[in-house]
């Protein structure tokens, strides 16, 4: 009997102290993500917070250095690439456990400053114009070789039939933002960026865009993927961006979002 009551003490004493103690902090999650979500994931995170969660700790750059970086065991927990195909090779080399899924479509927008000889549409008809008369000087892109949208760049240059003419021309931003910054800052005639960012409000009376037609690259499809490192802050934000509120962030930020997600993270 004294033993028992020695064992229902310690048990409440116990239980006694896990109430006094403080709760532990939740743990920000550490997202890396493309360049072309500078501003809607800025949007997700606060709505995010809003709920009561901890606002995600963002890291923006390239999806194939950050693609790099994952295979050279960087911490991040959560990846929102600008292709699909950067995760599912991450996949293939067995250092993510999930192919990803899809939560937003890409979509290429041409923008030229104010003043520029370019004029915009979605066909790079005006852009065709201004190479024909010798007005552009220089057109601004992403790398294609690490940026998604640097790839589609091309794409709609050589279906539009102007790589030829434009090639000596181009200049390459590391990443999609460092192409649109140099468009905005009117450093060059007009850039092929990401409509995310075209609308963005740091570029928002500074020139006018087109998105250009879609039929002009392969689509854009940006998916996402929890990494091994993930914990509960990062399932939550995964969820969050898949959820009604995270895709109309998505839609408002020049995104299209898919129907219905293609795979489970």
């Amino acid at each position: 009997m004294k033993h028992r009551r020695l064992v229902a003490f310690a048990a409440a004493f116990l239980v006694l102290c896990a109430g006094l103690l403080p709760a532990r902090a939740q743990e920000p999650a550490l997202v890396a993500a493309a360049s072309s979500l500078q501003y809607a994931l800025a949007g997700l995170a606060t709505a995010f917070a809003a709920q009561g969660h901890p606002a995600p700790r963002l890291v923006f750059g390239s999806s194939g250095n950050i693609s790099q970086q994952i295979a050279h065991s960087a911490p991040f927990e959560l990846f929102m690439a600008a292709d699909e195909n950067y995760i599912a090779d991450l996949h293939e080399r067995d250092l993510v456990d999930r192919r990803g899924t899809v939560y937003g479509l890409g979509r290429l927008a041409i923008f030229a400053v104010s003043g520029s000889p370019v004029a915009v549409d979605s066909n790079l008809d005006g852009l065709a114009r201004s190479l024909k008369d010798g007005r552009l000087r220089k057109l601004a892109i992403a790398n294609p070789e690490l940026a998604p949208y640097g790839r589609a760049a091309m794409e709609a240059l050589d279906a539009t039939a102007l790589t030829d003419h434009v090639r000596d021309l181009l200049v390459y931003g590391e990443n999609v933002a460092q192409a649109a910054q140099f468009a905005a800052s009117g450093s060059v005639d007009a850039g092929l960026i990401a409509a995310s960012l075209a609308t963005s409000p740091a570029m928002r009376g500074t020139g006018s865009f087109a998105i250009v037609d879609e039929a002009l690259y392969a689509p854009i499809r940006q998916a996402m993927v929890l990494t091994r490192n993930a914990g509960d802050e990062a399932e939550a934000f995964f969820a969050f961006v898949l959820g009604d509120e995270g895709r109309a962030i998505l839609e408002q930020n020049g995104f299209g979002v898919p129907g219905a997600a293609a795979d489970g993270g």
